[in-house]
């Protein structure tokens, strides 16, 4: 097969977290009773007319911001005329000409190598209805008419299906941690299409663009950017041309499905909506956005690992936003930053999944936690003692001191006395002590579990290592 330089485009539709839709009062929520979240204007009754939520506005702003787009300050939406059953009015209210945000970029990493993928626009525009097929019949659900939505265009830009899940990673990180849209893909509260054309060299002008649409997961959305350019390089290889066309993405195929070829250029007809005025966007609402846009996903990685957090750790605290926005609350504390991180994704993470609970759920207050990470930091508690003693700290109200009264830890720390039980050990274990001076690292793990064994856990983890590897030499 003959190698071909891929071309890559993909168009992102989010959904915003407004309490009510864009051009209705009607509730903006998933997972009710079919239609029955909607109002005559969500049902394009005649003579409606729509008013434009402000907060949907205001997240547009925050999402240009976030996505280093420039900001157009005069805004107008037009009309998007097609006849579909999922859109009674037979048009879309959405933003051809003016949309709110362009320009912008989101910068991703790829074998240590940064990149920018370059917006080329992102505007408003309304969702349509849901339409379920039946055997020969269509069931519409209006809930979802009029729900609001940015759309976010890349440039032809993406070189490769690594490059465009890691765009759609760090976008969905983004929105969500801005909280612009919960970014459910499953919910379909993000939805991907994926632009794909191929061509022999730098030189050659692009290649027949084929799209594909609706896909449900950013995986998949690698698959079929890699099916298809499989598909085009084969058709080419043998000497055969396509139209543009439209595919989508079968799960069971495993391979895209053509829908339909575009035998021409779509026509909607865009003009300005006359029923909403021009809007225009000032200085004083982009700075009010600004401000409630908090530490973003990059910065508090940078932030953890300076503060001794290891990358792993502090990647695995991003992808978890509770217990990332609980971690911030410590961050102007002197603290042991490296044992806080090894808590909340250790012990605490298994006891919050295993009770279904959010760390705020728990008693866990910032002061306590604190102190528990002192308790740690000075030997008083060891990673053992804690799991007996866990529950009763994220549960009850009671001081972490009480607790480790009540529980009647007493850690033994005296040199002394824990390397005369090490002595006893290594002497009663001269088999595993030939494994060790043979080089087995099975060799140490082995005595360290003896040591907490015999001392049930009370032995300080490092001083007791300190003086194994002491009395081993």
């Amino acid at each position: 097969m003959t190698n071909y330089i891929p071309t890559i485009g993909i168009e992102v539709h989010v959904e915003l977290k407004t309490n009510t839709k864009i051009f209705s009062n009607a509730l903006n929520g998933y997972g009710q009773m079919a239609n029955s979240l909607t109002n005559v204007i969500d049902l394009g009754y005649p003579g409606t007319l729509p008013t434009v939520n402000k907060e949907v506005i205001t997240l547009a702003i925050k999402a240009a911001k976030v996505l280093n787009c420039k900001i157009r300050r005069e805004i107008h939406f037009d009309r998007k005329n097609y006849f579909y059953p999922d859109n009674p009015k037979n048009f879309q209210i959405t933003q051809s000409r003016t949309p709110i945000g362009y320009d912008g970029y989101v910068e991703i990493e790829v074998d240590g190598i940064k990149k920018k993928i370059e917006i080329e626009e992102m505007h408003i525009e309304e969702d349509t209805c849901k339409s379920t097929h039946r055997g020969d019949k269509t069931l519409l659900d209006f809930n979802r008419a009029g729900v609001p939505l940015i759309e976010i265009v890349t440039k032809p830009c993406i070189s490769n299906s690594t490059e465009a899940k890691l765009y759609l990673e760090k976008l969905k990180e983004l929105l969500f941690y801005s909280d612009i849209s919960d970014c459910k893909m499953e919910e379909g509260s993000m939805r991907c299409d994926a632009n794909v054309s191929i061509r022999k060299n730098q030189a050659a002008p692009f290649g027949t663009k084929c799209e594909i649409k609706n896909i449900g997961s950013i995986s998949n959305v690698g698959l079929s950017i890699e099916k298809e350019i499989a598909r085009q390089a084969k058709l080419l290889d043998n000497g055969e041309h396509f139209k543009e066309q439209t595919r989508r993405y079968d799960d069971k195929l495993g391979d895209t499905v053509l829908m339909r070829v575009k035998e021409t250029g779509n026509d909607y007809r865009y003009f300005p909506e006359p029923d909403i005025p021009y809007l225009y966007i000032t200085d004083s609402m982009i700075e009010e956005v600004e401000k409630t846009i908090g530490m973003l996903p990059d910065e508090r990685r940078k932030t953890y690992i300076e503060k001794g957090v290891s990358e792993i750790n502090a990647n695995k605290l991003v992808q978890n936003k509770p217990l990332s926005d609980y971690f911030n609350t410590l961050l102007e504390e002197k603290t042991d930053f490296k044992i806080a991180s090894n808590l909340l994704l250790g012990d605490i993470s298994a006891y919050l999944n295993k009770n279904e609970k959010a760390i705020t759920e728990t008693t866990l207050t910032k002061e306590r936690f604190l102190d528990l990470i002192a308790k740690i930091e000075d030997d008083t508690l060891t990673s053992r003692n804690l799991k007996d003693i866990l529950e009763t700290i994220l549960e009850e109200t009671t001081s972490i001191e009480d607790i480790i009264k009540e529980a009647k830890i007493a850690n033994i720390t005296d040199d002394n006395a824990l390397r005369t039980i090490i002595q006893k050990i290594i002497a009663t274990n001269e088999e595993s002590v030939l494994d060790y001076k043979a080089g087995h690292d099975r060799a140490i793990k082995f005595f360290m579990g003896q040591v907490m064994k015999e001392t049930k856990g009370s032995a300080n983890p490092k001083l007791a290592m300190d003086i194994l590897k002491e009395e081993l030499k």
